[in-house]
C-alpha cells in the first residue's frame, strides 16, 4: 500500500516539475525578446470584461508594440484588471491559467493550447494461438470459440476451412472480436458474430461475406433485423426509409422527412456522446438529406432557416431560441479596405432583421447584436464588399491655340480750327504719319517743279493723315494639371480670371418739407470667367474606364464703357467615354472664329476697289481660337 502511494506522490511531483520547467523556458524567450522589442517588459494598465482573449492579447500587442498572434479556436472569456505589471508577466499567468503554451518564430510570438507530450506507445506484439474454429462442409455447419481474436486472422482461417470468402474494411482487421457458437448454419453463424461484435454482415450476389461497422440507426422499426440481412430480406416501407439517421466515424448521415427537430438533435448528441443543455423547447420538423457531415456542420444546416441556434462553451452545446439570453452573441466588425461611413445603408434589409447594427467610427467598425447565424450571415456579406476601392490618377492636358490678323489702311484730309502740326510719325513696322498745311505745301512745290501742272498750295487750316498697319499675333496656351479620386467619385478642375464693373446706386433722401438730396452709392461687383473640368470615372473589373465629361469654358468680350461689365462668351460640352487603364483621349472641338471687318469714306468712292483703299480708311480684324483637352486615366491599387 506504501508503495502505491509513493509512486502516485513521484507521478505528481514529476508533473508539477515538468510544468516548473515548461514556464522557466518561456519566461526565458521572453526575456530574450524583450532584448530587441522593450515593449515585453513594459507595464500594462488594461481592464476589460467579457472579452475574448484573442481581443486580450491583441489589445496588449497594438498597447506595448509587440507582434502577437492567438489561435482562433482557443474559446476563452476574459474579464480581468491589470495595473503595473508588465506584458510578460501577463502572458505567463495567461500560459499557467488556461493551460496555454507560446510558439517563438522570430518576433512573432502565437499562443496555442498546450499539449503535452506524448509518451511513445510501446505496441503489444499479439502471439498468434491457433484458433478454435470448426466447418463441417457436408451440413454447411460452423463452430467457433474465440475469445480476443482479430477478425482478420478469424475470416481468413474461416475462408480456408469454408471456402467462403469474407472481406471487410482495412480499418477492422485487427478488431478484437470474441464469440462462442456450436454447429450453426453459416449464414446464421456469421450473423451472430458480427451482432457480438458492433458489426454487421452482408452477402454480396458473387456470394462474399462483407463485415462492416454498425451504424447507429434512430427511429428503427420493430421489425427491423438486428443482426444484419443475411436471413431476412424485409424491404422497409417508405416512410421508414425516409426517417432514418445514421452515425459512422463521427460523421452523420440523414434522410429524413418532416421529422421533429427536439428528436433528431436528441438522437444524434447521445450517439455522439456530446454534452448538452436545452434552454428551450426545439419546436418544428425538419426535412432534408446530408451525407457524413461533422456534428456543427450538421447542426448549422438543421438550424438554418429557423429561429433555433446553438453555442458552444467549452464541451457542452447550448441549444435553444436565437434571442435567448445566452445563446445572442456581440462582436464588433472592423474593416480594413473602406472606410465605415455609409456603410451601413449598403446592407440589404433582410440581413438587418433581427440584429442591431450601430457604427463605431473609433475603430472603423460597427458592433452588431444578435444571433450567431444572423452574425455570421452578416459578416460574410461586409468581407464581400470591404475590398480595396481603386483610384483614378487623371492627368489633364489643357491646351489653347489663339491666332489673329489685323490690317488697317487710310487718308484722312480735311480742315481743322486752327493750323495743324506735321507729327514725326512712324515708319517701320507699321506707317502713320500726320501732316500739316506748310509739310502739305512743300510737298506740292517739289511735284510742281517736274512739270507743267501747278497744284497751288492749301490753306493754312488744312491736314493729312497717312497710316497703313498690318499685325499677327499667336498665342499658345498649355496648362497640366493632375487630379486623383476615388472610383465612382466626380473629380473637379476649375481655371479662371474675374474682372470688376462699376455698379452705382442713386437715391433720393427728403432732408425738409422743401429740399431733397440726391445719394449715391458706388459698389464694384465680381464677374467670373472660367474653364471648368468634371470628371466622374467607373473602373470595370477588366480595368476599362468609363468617364462622364463635363467641360465648360467661357470667356470676357469688350466692355461698351469702361466700368461697364464685360461681356461674355459661353461654350460647354458633355461627354461620355470609355478608355482602357492608362491611355488617352482627346476632347477638341470648342472652337471661336471672329471676323470683323470696318471702312468709310466718299461715297460711291469709298466702294471702289482700288480708290477705296486711297479715299478712304479700312479696318480688318480676324481672330481663331481653339481649345484641346487631352484626359489620361491611370488606375491605382493600393
Amino acid at each position: 500500500m506504501k508503495i502505491k502511494y509513493l509512486i502516485i506522490i513521484f507521478l505528481f511531483t514529476a508533473y508539477l516539475v515538468n510544468a516548473q520547467d515548461r514556464f522557466d523556458i518561456l519566461d526565458e524567450k521572453l526575456n530574450q525578446l524583450a532584448k530587441n522589442y522593450p515593449g515585453v517588459d513594459e507595464k500594462v494598465d488594461l481592464s476589460m470584461n467579457n472579452a475574448t482573449i484573442q481581443e486580450y492579447i491583441r489589445t496588449i500587442g497594438a498597447t506595448n508594440n509587440i507582434n502577437v498572434n492567438v489561435d482562433p479556436s482557443i474559446d476563452i472569456k476574459l474579464s480581468n484588471t491589470f495595473k503595473k505589471v508588465t506584458a510578460k508577466e501577463v502572458f505567463i499567468f495567461l500560459c499557467k491559467r488556461y493551460d496555454l503554451d507560446i510558439m517563438f518564430v522570430g518576433p512573432i510570438i502565437t499562443f496555442v493550447k498546450y499539449n503535452p507530450p506524448v509518451e511513445p506507445i510501446v505496441e503489444k506484439k499479439v502471439t498468434s494461438k491457433k484458433l478454435n474454429i470448426k466447418y463441417e462442409k457436408t451440413a454447411d455447419l460452423l463452430s467457433y470459440d474465440l475469445m480476443n481474436d482479430t477478425l482478420g486472422n478469424v475470416a481468413k482461417e474461416i475462408t480456408k476451412q469454408s471456402g467462403k470468402n469474407i472481406i471487410f474494411s482495412p480499418d477492422l482487421a485487427n478488431k478484437m472480436v470474441s464469440g462462442f457458437m456450436q454447429a450453426a448454419p453459416i449464414n446464421s453463424a456469421l450473423e451472430k458474430l458480427a451482432f457480438a461484435n458492433d458489426m454487421k454482415v452482408s452477402k454480396t450476389e458473387d456470394d462474399f461475406y462483407v463485415f462492416e461497422k454498425k451504424q447507429v440507426v434512430i427511429n428503427q422499426p420493430n421489425n427491423a433485423n438486428p443482426f444484419g440481412s443475411l436471413t431476412q430480406n424485409n424491404k422497409p416501407n417508405e416512410e421508414v426509409k425516409n426517417s432514418k439517421i445514421k452515425i459512422e466515424d463521427g460523421l452523420i448521415s440523414m434522410d429524413v422527412q418532416n421529422m421533429p427537430i427536439n428528436e433528431i438533435v436528441n438522437g444524434v448528441s447521445k450517439e455522439l456522446g456530446k454534452n448538452y443543455f436545452l434552454f428551450s423547447d426545439l419546436k418544428g420538423n425538419a426535412t432534408l438529406k446530408v451525407d457524413e457531415a461533422p456534428y456543427e456542420e450538421f447542426l448549422r444546416l438543421l438550424f438554418n432557416g429557423t429561429e433555433l441556434t446553438f453555442k458552444k462553451e467549452g464541451a457542452t452545446y447550448l441549444f435553444g431560441d436565437r434571442n435567448l439570453e445566452g445563446l445572442r452573441q456581440s462582436k464588433l466588425i472592423t474593416l480594413k479596405n473602406r472606410t465605415i461611413e455609409k456603410m451601413i445603408d449598403f446592407i440589404p434589409a433582410d440581413l438587418k432583421k433581427g440584429v442591431e447594427l450601430k457604427v463605431f467610427e473609433d475603430l472603423n467598425g460597427i458592433i452588431v447584436s444578435g444571433s450567431q447565424p444572423r452574425i455570421n450571415e452578416l459578416e460574410t456579406f461586409i468581407r464581400q464588399i470591404d475590398v480595396v476601392v481603386p483610384m483614378v490618377h487623371i492627368e489633364v492636358i489643357i491646351a489653347s491655340v489663339q491666332k489673329g490678323n489685323t490690317l488697317a489702311t487710310g487718308i484722312s484730309m480735311g480742315l481743322g480750327a486752327n493750323p495743324a502740326k506735321t507729327s514725326t510719325g512712324t515708319l517701320l513696322p507699321d506707317y502713320n504719319v500726320s501732316l500739316n498745311s506748310q509739310s502739305i505745301n512743300n510737298l506740292i512745290s517739289g511735284i510742281n517743279g517736274f512739270g507743267v501742272i501747278n497744284l497751288g498750295n492749301v490753306t493754312p487750316n488744312f491736314y493729312l493723315n497717312l497710316k497703313a498697319m498690318e499685325s499677327d499675333n499667336v498665342l499658345k496656351l498649355r496648362s497640366t494639371p493632375q487630379i486623383a479620386t476615388l472610383n465612382g467619385h466626380e473629380a473637379k478642375l476649375s481655371i479662371g480670371q474675374t474682372a470688376y464693373y462699376l455698379e452705382v446706386n442713386n437715391s433720393l433722401v427728403n432732408t425738409n418739407n422743401t429740399q431733397q438730396n440726391l445719394l449715391q452709392a458706388q459698389n464694384w461687383k465680381p464677374v467670373n470667367a472660367d474653364l471648368s473640368i468634371s470628371i466622374d470615372p467607373q473602373v470595370s473589373g477588366d480595368e476599362q474606364i468609363t468617364m462622364t465629361i463635363n467641360v465648360k469654358q467661357s470667356n470676357f468680350t469688350g466692355r461698351v464703357a469702361p466700368t461697364a461689365p464685360p461681356g461674355t462668351t459661353n461654350r460647354d460640352f458633355q461627354s461620355l467615354v470609355r478608355v482602357k487603364n492608362g491611355e488617352m483621349v482627346m476632347l477638341g472641338g470648342l472652337s471661336e472664329n471672329e471676323s470683323n471687318m470696318t471702312g468709310s469714306g466718299l461715297p460711291f468712292i469709298a466702294r471702289v476697289p482700288i480708290l477705296k483703299w486711297i479715299f478712304g480708311q479700312r479696318s480688318k480684324a480676324k481672330r481663331d481660337e481653339k481649345l484641346t483637352i487631352f484626359i489620361k486615366p491611370t488606375v491605382i491599387y493600393n
